[in-house]
């Protein structure tokens, strides 16, 4: 347990990006979850690195309107298969410039929680954040890479606590990602100065299109399809791509609802890019999760702290994330088309996407579908106005139907989703695979 002398609080009024109002007792129920998530549990619930992603699904039910009863169901069944705290090592201290030796080791998660912590009471969690987070200069690079670890989550955990102004939270993002590796590092940094040379850079979509063209770099048996599918059998080609990406001056918003428009219709796309084969619509792990993470962006274009060159950098960074993760899924086809033709299985139950979502209070997982729909409605929301701009693939009526696939995917029988949709293999070992139920007449 940390000595720490922050806790979490949330009020009814601080619900995060949707900007509804909660009730008192809701408000009261998460941040008491959330305490005992933080003193009892690791952030890891098993030796394999799988993260415990109790804080996001509690934070996400609370920011779409679920109550007291489902925050304590969604807590006592994910509750129950964590790892209990780790102690502190007594005879290691660490300090702004011992932190790095022990970058990477996830038996010093709760020292780094500990060290984030006395951080934030001593500097502030803005302070905290653009000192070992924010600055750049040689040598200041290996937490921020980390952070786009492990499948974003850390990123994803420090979102919920920048959102939401918790502390807590904050230091458990900070600390999540010093334990990550940084196996990405070559690839970020490489594309990175590739993008300092260009003059422009090239539209989402657009390279979105161009990345289809290195299909077959990853392949079904490798392990990890970035690490030892792409970035072994197309390093090249694929740093090329991501060098392409460039954020100028004056394009953080724009180009920051063009990168959740994109990251949406990847994963929708992937999820119906089987009907055809009569394979019930399921979504990529691995691709919901570009979704899940990119409401940090909008987040932090909110905070006037943050210098814009910083907003750049990360949003380029998450751009080339995007790219990289959608060729080791296989570059599954997208059809918009596909998604226009959707059925939703319930389609008069609710009207409004947020009535559609809430649908997922009561759904028994780990968060991830929550976190799904509670992102496209915030995609939605801040693409209202640039629907008709190039590049934007997911406007209108597709909103609603996307939301609808959302809960029908996870709610059909089966797994609840699909890993690497580009691969038949992934979707012929899917338990979820019966006929898909083509529409009558």
């Amino acid at each position: 347990m940390s000595s720490s002398t922050q806790t979490m609080h949330l009020s009814p009024d601080n619900t995060g990006l949707w900007g509804i109002t909660q009730t008192p007792s809701a408000a009261a129920k998460t941040s008491e979850l959330l305490q005992q998530d933080m003193e009892n549990h690791h952030v890891f619930f098993n030796q394999s690195g799988f993260h415990n992603h109790i804080p996001h699904h509690l934070l996400a039910l609370y920011g779409t309107g679920a109550g007291p009863s489902h925050l304590q169901s969604a807590y006592d069944t994910n509750a129950s298969y964590q790892r209990p705290v780790l102690p502190v090592h007594k005879s290691v201290t660490l300090t702004p410039e011992t932190l790095t030796e022990y970058y990477g080791k996830e038996e010093y998660y709760p020292d780094f929680l500990t060290f984030f912590q006395s951080e934030i009471d001593r500097l502030g969690w803005k302070e905290t954040v653009t000192r070992h987070l924010f600055e750049e200069g040689e040598g200041k690079e290996d937490l921020i890479i980390r952070l786009f670890g492990g499948f974003l989550h850390p990123l994803i955990q420090l979102m919920y606590g920048l959102e939401w102004g918790l502390t807590g939270v904050v230091a458990e993002g900070l600390a999540q990602a010093a334990v990550h590796r940084d196996d990405l590092r070559e690839f970020l940094l490489t594309a990175e100065e590739k993008g300092r040379g260009r003059e422009e850079g090239e539209t989402v979509l657009g390279l979105l299109r161009e990345a289809e063209g290195l299909k077959g770099a990853a392949r079904s048996e490798d392990g990890n399809k970035i690490r030892d599918g792409v970035l072994v059998r197309a390093k090249g080609e694929m740093v090329d791509l991501a060098g392409r990406v460039k954020v100028e001056e004056g394009e953080v918003e724009g180009r920051t609802r063009e990168m959740f428009n994109g990251a949406v219709y990847v994963a929708a796309g992937a999820a119906v890019s089987m009907t055809d084969q009569k394979k019930v619509p399921k979504f990529d792990f691995f691709l919901m999760h570009h979704v899940n993470a990119a409401p940090f962006f909008v987040t932090m274009n909110k905070m006037d702290w943050v210098p814009e060159k910083t907003k750049r950098r990360l949003l380029e960074w998450k751009i080339r994330m995007d790219l990289l993760q959608y060729v080791a899924r296989g570059c599954p086809e997208l059809r918009v088309e596909r998604l226009e033709g959707y059925e939703p299985k319930q389609p008069g139950k609710a009207k409004m996407v947020e009535e559609i979502v809430s649908r997922l209070h009561g759904f028994g997982d780990d968060g991830h579908a929550i976190k799904l729909g509670r992102a496209t409605v915030v995609c939605r929301n801040i693409c209202r106005e640039y629907e008709e701009k190039e590049g934007f693939m997911i406007k209108g009526g597709l909103w609603e139907k996307i939301c609808h696939l959302i809960v029908d995917s996870v709610e059909a029988p089966g797994e609840h989703w699909v890993r690497s949709a580009g691969f038949e293999e992934a979707w012929k070992v899917c338990l979820s695979c019966f006929p898909f139920r083509e529409k009558a007449g």
